[in-house]
């Protein structure tokens, strides 16, 4: 190269650098909004780093999916696909009611958003003072199972017309997903979305360190107060979710009934898992998958994460002995924090 040429791209090179350096200390500079609220009957708490509040937007966004897949929304599309009145499906609807068929299908059914009429006899929905007799479990049974419902040239078609759709294990994780589209569309790098427990995250944080979202221990909590945590995961650029029975539960007959209802049998879970964390690339799957693991029980899940490597796990699960022990997925080693 003759000198020449190098005096004519020594400005380029320099206006690179400078431009280079008044990016990386905008960026730097750039404030972080912190929004909060209430939707989908729990808390949001978003942080992203962005020179405008973006509250209006996001509560839109929310509000989209309140209106697509909220069952307490009486105007809503769930709702009078519930209430078999003829509705308009859009994308949103469809989008989750596609992506829970094929995870109930891999999970052998252990998903399924017909399980709410199970969900309200044992009193989780609605607070019943006596638990369900086997007669009406296996009558419930007969409006239960994602194989009865399907999408057919943009409409809702059940086998019965009783059968109804809940959303609520799937609606906060892919509400997180879709805030995070939002962000995205303003070209936002550094983000964390909580909606109820789930979370998205992209980049850094304020502290200019990846994301960590601690992992709470499971105790009998069911007024939600305890915050001692189990572990702290790294989940940069990632989703989670987690799911756990030991908060929604109650007794009767000296027996403890979990939240989490196998839609196979009609009956709530009883094995030894205490608390499913799934990272996933998207907040719903994430979602879905950890409802579907603590129905599943260790075994089984393990086996589905095989098939799955986009998926990561970690399971706190009860001893013999009455203490709890930790499995996780190989993969998710080095999101661990010592």
């Amino acid at each position: 190269m003759n000198k020449k040429s190098l005096v004519w791209q020594l400005p380029f090179l320099v206006l690179l650098i400078v431009g280079t350096v008044f990016v990386i200390r905008q960026q730097h500079d750039m404030p972080y909004q912190n929004d909060k609220g209430f939707i989908f009957g729990t808390v949001y708490n978003i942080t992203y780093q962005h020179d405008k509040d973006l509250q209006n937007e996001i509560v839109k966004v929310l509000k989209q999916v309140d209106a697509s897949l909220s069952p307490f929304n009486k105007n809503s599309i769930i709702t009078k696909v519930n209430n078999n009145e003829s509705v308009a499906l859009n994308d949103m609807f469809v989008d989750v009611f596609t992506l829970a068929k094929t995870i109930s299908a891999e999970t052998d059914g252990a998903f399924d958003m017909t399980v709410a009429p199970l969900v309200n006899a044992w009193g989780f929905g609605f607070k019943n003072d006596t638990a369900p007799t086997a007669d009406a479990i296996d009558s419930l049974r007969q409006l239960v199972g994602f194989d009865k419902v399907s999408i057919v040239k943009g409409k809702v078609v059940k086998s019965d017309p009783r059968i109804t759709l809940d959303g609520s294990a799937i609606a906060k994780g892919y509400g997180c997903d879709v805030v995070a589209r939002l962000l995205r569309q303003y070209d936002i790098k550094n983000y964390m979305i909580e909606i109820g427990g789930e979370v998205v995250t992209c980049g850094v944080s304020p502290k200019r360190v990846p994301w960590k979202i601690g992992v709470t221990k499971p105790t009998e909590d069911t007024l939600s107060t305890n915050q001692e945590l189990q572990t702290v995961l790294n989940i940069t650029d990632r989703a989670m979710a987690t799911s756990g029975n030991y908060r929604n539960f109650y007794y009767k007959d000296g027996k403890r009934y979990a939240h989490t209802i196998n839609p196979k049998t009609g009956y709530p879970i009883q094995h030894n898992i205490l608390s499913a964390t799934v990272l996933a690339p998207s907040c719903a799957m994430a979602d879905a998958y950890a409802t579907s693991f603590m129905v599943l029980g260790l075994d089984e899940s393990q086996r589905i994460l095989e098939r799955h490597p986009e998926l990561m796990a970690y399971f706190i699960y009860s001893t013999d002995d009455g203490g709890n022990a930790v499995w996780f997925s190989p993969s998710m080693k080095g999101k661990i924090v010592e």
